[in-house]
């Protein structure tokens, strides 16, 4: 009760509506497994930390421009990236990557730490003795060693500017902030300015830094840390700078108006720093270690090994790796450390932090050996029954005869999972085809075509529609023909068939869960109850700490009611009218007083949900003309 104390009028908002409740995406992938480049968690020994979580990307160009391209360097296709390039192909929109990358380490007197050299790519300039800077490769990987750096510079024009006043000459510099490079040079014989050509590189002597001096004016850093004030008869050229980096032929990009030193906000190192950089995906950082003892680097020296890089000499980075072999461990990651932030979750459970996220698979399981992919199928199926309000993909191992995913399927029994058979075959998209010869096929699993469909379902009709009877885009066959008859057989057994019918194209033709339980037989089914659940957890926050009353009952009460209203409206649950569709009791009858002393408020809510119409059968008969109709 607010106090009222001094008088006056008082004027306050209150609410006379119940709360709404929104309902939840159900459409977003999660994925974990190995990519080409990208996004990992990860510390150089004596180096910085890098803790990226999920990555989200809404596009096939997106995905490759943070994670690369279909193949891992060394002619190994990536899962995740056809997968992701068959989810986006198929109506999926929103997609978070959670990469794997098992590292390569080294023992060093008892103690184990990243084999940096193996792992990441470098170039180091000049490359022997103590190196004035270093390029890196921002993510470890072999597509590292395919990234080519080059520097160029941009003269501006004269910054230094003089001016006389009753017989005094004033000299400032104009145009330009602490941080920025100026080249100091002579003026000309005519008394002005002139820039050498901007084909000549500007020496180290002649490079000088801006910085601001102590009465606020602006002059040159000298060696001893102070600032030197600008002399007359000197001219000073603004220099900036432009890096292009490139990853093989597909991949350029291009920062432009760089400065030098750190000082400067849009400073080089500022721009390609490895924590945190302006570009999201940027490819590269850039390190200026400490110089040898002893020594004395300038800027100039520095900007001079800079611009030894130039577009005829681009410099390419060199070492880095693939890592090991991920195993099912590497694949499900681990929880975050809850005393160091410096060792976040990884893997599939990294993918747990990312609320929004309703459907995951990880494809890179077909690759394991047969006891580590039905750990790793496990594991998965653990994670979406851990976190309730999630769906897992389940591919069925390479090469599976109808035998042989019976037996995968029968390890198994999930209503939070779903297994679809066969594989799908497409055109081999990391091959270029050779006229005289036949098209380069590649069999690929099926659960980011399957993703897609989920997504695309969702969008179109609603998360209570079954995703089946759903076109299969971007395909050419499935690896087995699924008949009629062998359908018969796994259906029952909760493996979605994915079917060519003649004139009809490629369609999925199932829509049943892992389970034995027959109330949660139809994927569609768990999928709903799961965007029901998600979606009342999510809006019905505040009634945490209110007073458990009446009052508060009522409000629940009617929140829960409106939404599941509209749920009905949308054709998600049966029935003629809203009392045969569902129910919500939140009063005496659903808590004792004992619920209510121990801080307990009980909502009782039931729904009728649709299920698939999977056999639709039609009886026909004979009858005769004056017989009447049954």
């Amino acid at each position: 009760m607010p106090e009222y104390l001094t008088p006056g009028v008082y004027v306050e908002e209150t609410s006379f509506r119940s709360r709404s409740i929104e309902g939840v995406p159900t459409s977003t992938f999660g994925m974990a497994g190995r990519t080409a480049y990208g996004p990992v968690p990860y510390q150089i020994p004596g180096g910085p930390v890098l803790v990226p979580g999920p990555t989200l990307v809404t596009s096939f160009t997106e995905y490759e421009r943070a994670f690369g391209g279909l193949t891992l360097d060394d002619d190994t296709v990536s899962q995740v990236a056809l997968a992701a390039r068959a989810f986006f192909a198929n109506g999926g929109r929103r997609l978070y990557v959670s990469r794997v990358f098992p590292f390569v380490k080294k023992t060093t007197n008892g103690v184990t730490d990243i084999d940096v050299p193996k792992n990441f790519a470098s170039l180091a300039s000049p490359p022997t003795g103590t190196p004035l800077l270093r390029w890196w490769a921002r993510w470890p990987g072999a597509a590292g060693s395919r990234i080519s750096v080059a520097v160029a510079f941009r003269r501006s024009k004269n910054v230094l500017i003089s001016s006389s006043a009753n017989g005094t000459t004033t000299v400032r510099l104009t145009g330009v902030q602490p941080g920025a490079a100026v080249e100091v040079l002579d003026l000309g014989a005519d008394g002005k300015p002139a820039p050498p050509d901007d084909r000549t590189q500007p020496a180290a002597a002649t490079i000088r830094i801006v910085d601001r001096a102590a009465d606020g004016t602006l002059g040159y850093r000298n060696a001893q840390g102070g600032v030197d004030a600008p002399t007359a008869g000197k001219a000073a050229f603004h220099i900036t700078l432009a890096v292009s980096v490139q990853l093989g032929t597909d991949r350029v990009d291009v920062y432009n108006e760089l400065e030098l030193d750190r000082l400067h906000p849009r400073s080089i190192e500022n721009v390609l720093k490895p924590r945190d950089p302006a570009d999201e995906f940027a490819l590269v950082w850039l390190e200026l270690p400490p110089p040898a003892a002893g020594a004395a680097v300038s800027p100039g020296d520095r900007l001079t090994e800079l611009l030894k890089l130039d577009a005829r000499h681009r410099g390419f980075l060199t070492g880095g790796g693939n890592g090991e072999d991920p195993t099912a461990d590497d694949l499900l990651g681990q929880a975050a450390s809850p005393d160091d932030p410096h060792q976040p979750a990884t893997g599939l459970t990294a993918l747990g932090e990312v609320d929004d996220i309703a459907v995951v698979a990880m494809p890179d399981t077909v690759a394991l050996a047969e006891q580590q992919e039905q750990t790793a199928v496990d594991g998965l199926i653990a994670h979406c029954e851990r976190l309730r309000y999630r769906m897992a993909i389940v591919d069925p191992p390479a090469d599976s005869s109808v035998s042989g995913v019976r037996r995968f399927r029968s390890q198994f029994d999930s209503t939070y999972a779903a297994l679809y058979y066969p594989w799908l075959r497409i055109v081999d998209p990391t091959r270029r085809p050779d006229p005289g010869g036949p098209t380069p096929m590649l069999d690929v699993p099926p659960s980011g075509f399957v993703a897609g469909i989920y997504a695309r379902s969702d969008l179109e009709r609603g998360v209570f529609k079954a995703p089946a009877n759903e076109v299969v885009h971007g395909m050419s066959e499935f690896v087995t023909n699924v008949t009629y008859d062998r359908q018969s057989v796994l259906n029952p057994e909760g493996i979605n068939a994915l079917r060519f019918f003649e004139g009809r194209s490629n369609r999925v033709w199932g829509a049943r869960t892992m389970s034995s339980d027959p109330e949660w037989k139809y994927v569609n089914v768990r999928r709903l109850f799961i965007y029901l659940e998600h979606s009342i957890d999510k809006s019905t926050q505040w009634a945490v700490f209110e007073p458990n009353n009446e009052r508060l009952w009522a409000s629940v009460r009617q929140s829960v009611e409106d939404f599941l209203l509209v749920t009905w409206k949308s054709g998600a649950l049966m029935g003629t009218k809203p009392e045969e569709a569902f129910f919500v009791r939140c009063d005496r009858t659903t808590m004792t007083q004992n619920d209510i002393d121990n801080g307990r408020m009980i909502c009782l809510v039931g729904v009728a949900p649709t299920y698939p119409a999977e056999f639709v059968i039609f009886r026909i008969g004979q009858f005769t003309a004056d017989a009447p109709a049954v």
